[in-house]
């Protein structure tokens, strides 16, 4: 799958050359959309795909959905908007305070309580093969140390970016949000890389936890690997798609008229 994704990347590259600036906007604003309705319905939010286009771009509450829900929408969605903004400093290292700050983001409305503080109580989840305990609080701070120096000096890949993934879920420093900061690190990975945004989706989850589930359990990252590379080849795909029709679209029109 890696060699695929590779000669995909080039490809869009290659086209993103030939199309004019800003072809490509629509696209990537219905991506950003879908990556917070996914991210977030990952974790139980309940507001459709519809739902939070409507929350996020016309700001309309929707009618017997939970305020926290909407929340999330929207500190996702900031969050996104941040990391996008940082991926273009390809030089400068994702430092521990840049993940605290992510996650500050993440929660700022929905739990500003936690937003940015590790956590302080104990934090389990409960798997088909028993309790799985995360790193106790004492244990936090020097993992994160730990993690965020190896961010520090390894390439921008997708290799990389699943790795990140991986480990930072395995630490589970905060008290919620976890996963929502995962996935958007990953993403920041990526787009340092030159890769486009990954979403998750809501019928991805029960692959994702298990494969998660396996990495903890110490049974190896091939399954949560796969996903992902699946994931990231089939968003190449959507994204070559939309730029060929984009330069396709353009060419027709430069052809002059015959009298």
């Amino acid at each position: 799958m890696m060699p695929a994704v590779f000669a995909k990347k080039k490809q869009l590259d290659a086209l993103r050359k030939t199309v004019r600036a800003g072809a490509l906007d629509g696209l990537e604003h219905s991506q950003r959309i879908d990556i917070t309705y996914t991210s977030n319905a990952i974790e139980g939010n309940t507001l459709t795909a519809g739902e939070t286009a409507l929350v996020l771009e016309k700001g309309i509450t929707i009618s017997g959905k939970p305020l926290k829900d909407h929340l999330e929408a929207v500190d996702h969605a900031r969050a996104l908007n941040w990391v996008l903004e940082i991926a273009s400093q390809r030089d400068m290292p994702i430092i521990e305070a840049d993940i605290r700050n992510l996650h500050h983001l993440v929660v700022a409305n929905s739990r500003p309580e936690i937003a940015g503080s590790y956590a302080d109580t104990a934090r389990y989840v409960n798997t088909d093969a028993g309790v799985h305990n995360f790193p106790t609080p004492t244990e936090v701070p020097a993992l994160m140390e730990a993690f965020s120096h190896w961010l520090g000096v390894a390439r921008n890949t997708p290799k990389t970016a699943f790795e990140a993934h991986r480990r930072f879920v395995g630490i589970h420093p905060f008290n919620d949000g976890n996963g929502r900061t995962a996935r958007l690190l990953m993403n920041l990975i990526l787009a340092r890389a030159g890769y486009p945004p990954v979403a998750i989706r809501p019928e991805d989850r029960p692959a994702y936890i298990a494969a998660l589930e396996i990495d903890q359990r110490g049974g190896g990252h091939a399954a949560f690997d796969k996903l992902l590379f699946d994931r990231l080849d089939q968003t190449l795909d959507m994204y070559l798609d939309a730029a060929r029709q984009a330069r396709d679209s353009s060419a027709s029109k430069s052809i002059p008229m015959r009298s």
